[in-house]
């Protein structure tokens, strides 16, 4: 198989689709590889280490979506991509369709067979293909949550850590899961006052096992998130439904019972945002002000560690990516029912319910997909 990996073009956006280890793997396995110009240089990969394990390097993302039969990358593709896309082409990256309609009308009308980071499955009812980047988000969270609340930034002025007699703030993280229990660890670690809501007794009794009471836990109610947000600094929205809209669980009328200068990061911001006025932006002009609260809603956050982010996600998506460029698409699906998960487009149709549901489109099952 031919597979293409072009630069990404979303607002600072520094990862790739393929490290030259990856590269390096698929022409191993008898596969050409195909590279724009360029694109590794933001994670620090030049032209030169994808040739020297036996890559191509091509000048322009036009001549790599032409000429391959699969297209690798890392964040949804942009307007002048989807148009570049073709019937038949497998695209293999994070898609977020749920709160995104012109997206998924786009690649649709593609015809392309579109599989989707994000919805793959494992054994254990996970999300292998998110897992690395919500692991690095998480971390992320609370760091750039301590740079918002920074009084020259329109913050609060307060330090997560505190200081000897000077209390630490306050964080509130919404959802247990990957992002939540990362972004507890590393806010606890810089000594605020950390508390994890989320609605599954199981897990919050695995993170009350797990970390030994450094941070607080309560079960995630209406009533006690406005009471906690009422009183945090810092509040991290974490909150992941698989592949569908994020549930809005703080509305525009709770921020007038937050401090003011308060501040909030929203990770789920690419499936829509968990809080009401949460609206994307970019690493360029990352914080805006709703009544007086400060947001921070960087839809690609694990794109400021480019080099990380990469190596992590790429160690994830390997195999599978092997998979589908050995067997074939419908095989490595055939084969591998969590894979299958992944399958969001194919052929004019949408195969992911959790999709159609949150824009009212027309599912057909992957399975019937596979027999098309």
């Amino acid at each position: 198989m031919k597979i293409g990996c072009p630069k990404e073009i979303k607002a600072q956006e520094y990862r790739v689709g393929m490290t030259p280890s990856t590269a390096g793997e698929a022409v191993a396995h008898g596969h050409t590889v195909v590279v724009e110009a360029g694109a590794g240089l933001g994670a620090g990969f030049t032209d030169e280490d994808y040739i020297s394990v036996g890559a191509t390097v091509l000048e322009t993302a036009e001549e790599i979506f032409a000429q391959t039969d699969m297209i690798v990358k890392v964040k949804e593709p942009q307007p002048v991509e989807r148009a570049r896309l073709r019937e038949g082409q497998i695209l293999f990256t994070y898609l977020h369709l749920a709160p995104d309609p012109e997206q998924t009308r786009d690649l649709l009308a593609s015809g392309a067979t579109c599989i989707a980071y994000e919805t793959v499955t494992d054994d254990a009812g996970g999300l292998p293909l998110l897992a690395p980047m919500s692991e690095v988000a998480g971390k992320l969270s609370p760091q750039v949550g301590a740079w918002t609340l920074q009084k020259a930034n329109g913050g609060r002025g307060v330090l997560l850590g505190g200081v000897p007699g000077v209390g630490p703030g306050k964080v509130v993280v919404i959802g247990g899961g990957v992002v939540g229990t990362h972004a507890a660890r590393v806010a606890a670690g810089m000594g605020a006052d950390v508390t994890v809501l989320d609605r599954s007794l199981p897990r919050l009794r695995y993170l009350d096992d797990t970390f030994r009471g450094v941070f607080g836990n309560r079960y995630s109610s209406g009533a006690a998130t406005k009471e906690l947000i009422a009183e945090a600094d810092l509040v991290i929205g974490a909150v992941l439904i698989p592949g569908a809209a994020a549930p809005k669980l703080v509305t525009k009328s709770d921020l007038s019972t937050m401090k003011p200068g308060a501040a909030i990061v929203d990770v789920a911001i690419d499936q829509g945002g968990c809080f009401e006025t949460s609206k994307p932006t970019t690493h360029e002009d990352p914080i805006y002000e709703v009544d007086g609260i400060m947001h921070y809603c960087v839809a690609n956050m694990p794109g400021a560690v480019a080099r990380t982010s990469t190596i992590a996600l790429t160690n994830a998506t390997m195999p599978y990516l092997l998979a589908i460029a050995d067997k074939g698409w419908k095989q490595a699906c055939l084969d591998d029912p969590h894979l299958l998960e992944g399958l969001n487009v194919h052929a004019g149709q949408l195969t992911y319910f959790a999709v159609g549901k949150a824009l009212g489109i027309d599912v057909i099952s992957p399975s019937l997909a596979l027999k098309q």
